[in-house]
């Protein structure tokens, strides 16, 4: 089985001025049609809107690919006059010619030369914005998680799903070289029967809290009532604005931060989308700074294909982070936390009679790219070059991405499981059928019973 590992071939990876902007409406998406296809030499034309911190390294690294990809940033679009004028100056510096400032994400979709639309903007946000971006035909890059209100997340997929457009979602690891050969050595039946899969990723620190921001932002400076979008009316309040993860209605914290990429690798590795029920606990043990999120999470998913995934963040201690899939024959450790490169397969030998003897009859070995020598190192930089890049790959050829629309919808659907679980202190379900959560399993599921 070792022998095999290291046969396995790996897919090759990556290698004007501001001026005012036309007060035109916004076409719904099938009123366009999709006639122009990106040719290789074509430069894409992108948009961003969102555009703080995660948005700034997001258009980092679309910078990087520049030139390989043919690509620029032609407009910038954030609530927030601060980081619209720093993002201008920034992708002023990326590609030398000044890209358009949008105060509003329905400017910037009204750009007909922006072929796609980069979205960071906060959680609450992601669903309702990526319906928008590909009503008006434009291709997409959705921030994860893609939503946290279920008929919001819906409302998206069924518009993505209905059109022409190239969604790619932010869950970056399906790209990634060392994860992709994780899900191939799972694909391959190398570890058989896999009953359970276990995650613990951990941080020592009051996470989301104490953005430098808070303090910096004016009311008259952005728009609030733009901002909250679909939630209700309230004060202007700074903290939330900045530390949305924090506070229930925008996020569910840990769920849709941290356990969305960890559930989706399962999801893709396991070629099971969605969980059949889930069970939360946790709660605010570690940093009483009045969030309303739990900094200390677990939850348990059942799944169809008959197992379990145990999900554990804890906020208030670093103990080592990894992520184990345990089959009959073999056990495959991702050792460290998310974005790890360093997987070890490790063989089962049957029952043992002490723990003494189980290294002695176990075999193991780490799992290495075609050329590699050695362990790669523990964090690896531009994590989401691979995946971007990808995107700007299927925009020419008009294929599924990596991490498409079904795979975004699969992933919030879990987390909004487990959040929902958490907050009700209740088991729920996931019906198929009617695309809802409840409390009760449904009909189908109790004959299995």
């Amino acid at each position: 089985m070792t022998d095999s590992l290291e046969r396995m071939n790996r897919r090759a990876f990556l290698g004007t001025s501001a001026a005012a902007i036309a007060a035109t409406a916004v076409l719904p998406r099938t009123a366009l049609s999709y006639e122009k296809i990106i040719g290789a030499n074509d430069r894409i034309s992108l948009g961003h809107v969102g555009i703080g911190n995660r948005g700034r390294e997001l258009d980092r690294i679309a910078s990087k690919l520049k030139s390989s990809h043919s690509v620029e940033m032609v407009a910038v679009c954030d609530l927030w006059t601060v980081n619209r004028q720093r993002a201008v100056a920034t992708n002023t510096g990326y590609y030398g010619r000044v890209p358009r400032a949008a105060a509003q994400i329905e400017e910037l979709l009204a750009m007909k030369d922006v072929d796609g639309v980069l979205i960071s903007t906060p959680d609450h946000s992601h669903s309702t914005l990526l319906r928008m971006a590909v009503e008006a035909g434009k291709d997409v890059y959705i921030e994860k998680p893609m939503g946290n209100v279920l008929d919001e997340a819906k409302a998206a997929r069924d518009t993505v799903l209905q059109s022409k457009s190239v969604v790619q979602v932010g869950t970056q690891h399906r790209s990634e070289p060392h994860p992709r050969a994780a899900h191939d050595v799972i694909q391959s039946g190398a570890l058989g029967d896999i009953s359970k899969v276990e995650i613990v990723w951990n941080y020592h620190g009051p996470r989301w809290r104490g953005r430098e921001e808070v303090k910096q932002i004016r009311q008259q400076e952005t728009d609030w009532n733009k901002w909250l979008l679909t939630k209700p009316a309230r004060a202007f309040d700074p903290q939330l604005y900045f530390e949305f993860r924090l506070y229930k209605e925008f996020s569910s914290g840990i769920p849709d931060q941290w356990m969305s990429h960890a559930i989706d690798l399962v999801h893709w590795c396991m070629n099971d989308s969605f969980p059949k029920s889930a069970v939360s606990h946790g709660g605010v043990f570690a940093w009483h700074d009045g969030r309303e999120n739990a900094d200390t999470f677990q939850t348990l998913l059942e799944y169809r294909k008959g197992f379990l995934v145990s999900y554990s963040t804890s906020f208030g201690n670093d103990a080592p982070s990894f992520t184990r899939y345990m089959g009959k024959k073999a056990t495959l450790i991702n050792i460290g936390g998310e974005g790890s490169p360093r997987y070890q397969l490790i063989e089962e030998k049957g029952t043992h009679e002490d723990d003494a003897d189980i290294d002695a009859k176990r075999g193991s070995k780490f799992i290495l790219l075609p050329g590699e020598t050695k362990l790669p190192p523990m964090g690896i930089d531009d994590l989401s070059l691979e995946h971007m890049g990808n995107w700007f790959d299927c925009m020419r050829s008009r294929q599924q991405p990596n991490a498409s629309v079904n795979d975004g919808f699969a992933h919030s659907v879990a987390c909004m499981m487990a959040a929902e679980s958490y907050w009700s202190g209740r088991k729920v379900y996931w019906d198929a059928a009617s695309e809802t959560i409840s409390d009760t399993a449904s009909a189908q599921d109790l004959k299995a019973i």
